[in-house]
């Protein structure tokens, strides 16, 4: 189920990795490294402003006409780095069955690399989209103008192309799923199976230029934000959450006899 997109992309990529076909779920895809067979293809979307690579792992099954296409995204602030960690369990765990999914573990490679919020313009990434922009300054700099960042351009392009279902923006440190979205019902469901509380993250009226805001104003597709804490249980997040992530697909992993692969 992949809806048609109302915006044709945006910019263009310089370059995209090959995909690797996908395989039947319950062995490794063919092509896969042992150490990560869930892995169908890898995709290095663009680059920072210090020229780190933004990579998305697919995974999942791609050719299956009847499951979502979903994208996880993670570390858009550089000072809440907890989330990623069930995205690359994700990458790192066994085949998964029941969805089209793309992980993007770091999306801002060099704030994550500074511990700051801000990418290495000082420009905070979730204010930068070109969907109710403002002139914002302080901890919310919103950059000299939309799109102005290379980390947003290059996640733009990403979205247009793969033009997925759902989009789920993870960060820290509110707790909480925002409820007050493009499907409620859709993110009720989320909170559910993540065993989060329903909130509204309404900037307290409006907020400027984020990711999720420009995707649900310009696609058919739904994007909704996932907050955990300040200081999550990092085991809870790599072994108990992935699975969770999953059910809300009704997806799954399947069983492989070899070893759990290795922890970033």
């Amino acid at each position: 189920m992949r809806p048609t997109s109302l915006l044709a992309p945006v910019v263009s990529l310089a370059a995209v990795a090959a995909l690797v076909p996908a395989s039947p779920a319950a062995t490794a895809p063919a092509g896969a490294a042992a150490d990560r067979p869930a892995v169908v293809g890898k995709r290095v979307i663009g680059t920072s402003v210090q020229d780190r690579d933004i990579v998305a792992w697919h995974l999942g099954e791609p050719d299956r006409p009847d499951v979502p296409t979903v994208v996880l995204v993670s570390t858009m602030h550089g000072d809440e780095p907890a989330t990623r960690h069930v995205l690359a369990s994700l990458r790192d765990g066994a085949p998964v069955v029941g969805v089209d999914l793309w992980v993007v573990p770091t999306y801002n490679p060099d704030g994550l690399a500074a511990g700051t919020r801000r990418n290495a313009r000082g420009v905070d990434l979730n204010r930068n989209y070109p969907y109710e922009w403002a002139d914002l300054d302080g901890r919310y700099e919103s950059g000299p103008e939309p799109a102005s960042e290379p980390e947003t351009k290059a996640m733009m392009a990403f979205l247009a192309d793969v033009r997925p279902d759902h989009v789920i923006g993870f960060h820290q440190p509110l707790h909480g799923v925002d409820t007050d979205t493009k499907r409620p019902r859709f993110a009720r469901r989320v909170a559910r199976h993540l065993d989060l509380p329903r909130k509204s993250f309404d900037c307290g009226g409006v907020c400027h230029g984020t990711m999720t805001g420009w995707f649900n104003h310009r696609f058919r597709g739904a994007a909704l934000t996932v907050e955990y804490g300040a200081r999550p249980r990092l085991a809870r997040l790599r072994d108990v959450v992935p699975g969770q992530v999953l059910a809300v697909f009704d997806a799954y992993r399947a069983h492989l006899d070899w070893e759990q692969p290795r922890e970033d």
